[in-house]
């Protein structure tokens, strides 16, 4: 059974039949159940958004996508992508067990902070079928907290609470959601007080821990500017351990973005539809992915020369 930074990674790495400017569909695709969310991270680009959406995406509209994506191919779906999906924990469990009864979809994961993840909203996704559940975890003690995600110091406290009530409702129910963790991985004093937290608070409640780099709070480990010999700029370079280059840019070859609005974005990013290369509620999936905006910009990636493009300088840093 794949690990979950084997599947990490094999999104992150581009096949051969994906380094092309018109593509078959994705293996993966995340799905924005809501653009909302309690935390104001410094390093998130909700924080770009001038005006935060109030509306959650349509449970039609998410069927009828969904139902597209998986006749054509895709094989996992995440049911969050820059928003907190627990902000709506019915409309989250509804979408889960759609995936997974009625499509029959391999793989549906998500991604939270946690600090909204009570345990009765676990258990139902657990319940519906959810195949992994990862918590971001990215503060060490409650001031850090605050100071980084701009939130009373009580969601610290909540978060890690939620994540060892997640592990015990996975034991007590017998579900098969495996759970998870990551942390951005700094340097120094903060590295250390991170594994402390993570030792004691974390670990002992999940299955994998894995590290991801700094997206736009700083720059790179200075072994990974060595690497390559400047400062990378461009896109999400994946997980620590197995960081890919920044061009072309996985995130427009092997995997979808859909904002709660149904717009589909080139960036994993995108809080401000800068990258958007077509709208769902107006074309097929299939029509949105191949758009001829979409074809344009992936073309530029594999030339290795994005000036000119939505791309030229990367929300991420």
């Amino acid at each position: 059974m794949a690990t979950i930074t084997d599947r990490i990674d094999s999104v992150t790495k581009i096949p051969p039949k994906y380094l092309n400017a018109v593509l078959p569909a994705p293996k993966s695709v995340k799905i924005e159940i809501s653009p909302r969310c309690n935390y104001r991270c410094g390093f998130c680009a909700l924080r770009t958004r001038e005006v935060q959406p109030k509306w959650d995406m349509d449970f039609g509209l998410f069927k009828r996508v969904t139902r597209e994506m998986r006749e054509a191919g895709v094989e996992e779906i995440g049911v969050f992508y820059l928003g907190e999906s627990f902000m709506n924990p019915r409309l989250l469990v509804d979408c889960i067990a759609y995936l997974k009864r009625e499509l029959g979809m391999p793989y549906v994961f998500l991604t939270s902070n946690a600090s909204m993840a009570f345990p009765e909203a676990v258990e139902e996704c657990m319940k519906a079928g959810l195949d992994s559940l990862k918590w971001s975890m990215n503060a060490a003690d409650e001031r850090q907290f605050e100071k980084i995600m701009g939130v009373a110091g009580k969601l610290f406290h909540n978060a890690l609470d939620n994540v060892k009530s997640a592990w015990e409702v996975r034991k007590r129910g017998g579900y098969q959601t495996g759970l998870y963790a990551s942390s951005i991985k700094y340097d120094g004093e903060q590295l250390a007080k991170m594994e402390a937290l993570l030792n004691e608070r974390v670990r002992p409640y999940v299955d994998t821990h894995y590290w991801l780099p700094l997206y736009s709070m700083g720059a790179f480990a200075t072994q990974r500017e060595a690497e390559l010999g400047y400062r990378p700029t461009a896109g999400n370079q994946g997980r620590i351990g197995a960081l890919r280059e920044p061009l072309p840019c996985w995130s427009a070859f092997t995997e979808g973005h859909v904002t709660a609005e149904g717009k589909l974005s080139a960036c994993c990013f995108d809080a401000t539809a800068n990258w958007t290369m077509g709208d769902l509620t107006k074309v097929p999936f299939m029509d949105a992915w191949n758009s001829q905006p979409f074809v344009k910009l992936r073309a530029a990636h594999l030339k290795k020369d994005v000036r000119g493009t939505v791309c030229e300088n990367c929300i991420a840093y």
